[in-house]
């Protein structure tokens, strides 16, 4: 006890810094706990607000269905199946349109991040109806399984929504300063990669830049990829063979999009 005395005595002066970084340590905590406190009370607002925005649509639907069956002209099982079938397609073709265009996924890029709390319901939505979908409109469902299809429709198209507008109001504000250069870098490269104007060889390199910069912050499909080959290879001139587009680290094998780092897929419903 006596050793820590004397030691105390000759260096008292250590308290000082010692209790900067005491205190730095703590507010980095502070921080943190705020931090996360925030996001838990974002992730409960954001469900909420698609609960209520689902219940509304599903009392609307059912006063529609309400209304139709109180007239004299009520529409018949197949009938009521197809509107059901063309809105479950209408949705799924407004999700295919990020889907499939790196654009729009560079721009609004919490449409691919199942990370986030909307796009994950979203995509569960999703999955619910496509699994009740049936085969065609000529299908007999009993009152039960119409009325179990319909609301996952319109679960599909309201969870759709609020996706849509969060991840056009988050845009780039979940990725780091560098992260966002990335982003912004990738999407003038995409400009010039499907740039008529651009030589072959421009184009061939900006798409394999377009590659490196989003490595690991997107998930890109293997449908948007082909489909953002073709344009590239549509913008080669008339009778041009292009060059197999090949990652410049790798050997000379066909390319495959490099698998993301991020977990960007849903969890199951």
């Amino acid at each position: 006890m006596d050793h820590f005395w004397d030691f105390a005595g000759h260096f008292w002066w250590l308290v000082f810094p010692l209790m900067g970084v005491a205190g730095g340590a703590v507010r980095t905590w502070q921080r943190d706990a705020k931090g996360r406190h925030e996001r838990k009370l974002e992730t409960i607002r954001v469900k909420a607000e698609l609960k209520a925005a689902q219940a509304e649509a599903r009392n609307r639907g059912r006063q529609k269905v309400v209304a139709a069956a109180s007239t004299p002209a009520q529409e018949s099982h197949e009938q009521q199946l197809q509107k059901l079938l063309d809105a479950h397609d209408a949705a799924t073709k407004r999700w295919l349109d990020y889907e499939l265009d790196v654009a729009k996924l560079i721009a609004f890029p919490a449409m691919s991040d199942g990370r986030q709390p909307l796009t994950a319901a979203f995509l569960r939505a999703k999955k619910v109806a496509d699994r009740l979908r049936p085969a065609s409109p000529k299908v007999k469902l009993s009152k039960e399984q119409l009325d179990e299809y319909r609301n996952a429709v319109t679960d599909f198209e309201v969870a759709f929504d609020v996706a849509e507008r969060e991840a056009r109001r988050l845009k780039d504000s979940t990725f780091s300063e560098l992260e966002r250069k990335r982003l912004d870098t990738a999407k003038q490269l995409l400009t010039v990669a499907v740039d008529q104007a651009a030589t072959p060889a421009e184009r061939q390199l900006a798409y394999k830049r377009v590659r490196e910069e989003l490595d690991g912050l997107i998930s890109i499909s293997d449908d948007a990829i082909e489909v953002l080959e073709k344009k590239v290879a549509l913008q080669l001139p008339a009778g041009a063979t292009p060059e197999p587009i090949v990652h410049p680290t790798a050997s000379p094998a066909p390319a495959t999009w490099p698998a993301p780092r991020r977990d960007t897929s849903a969890p199951d419903a």
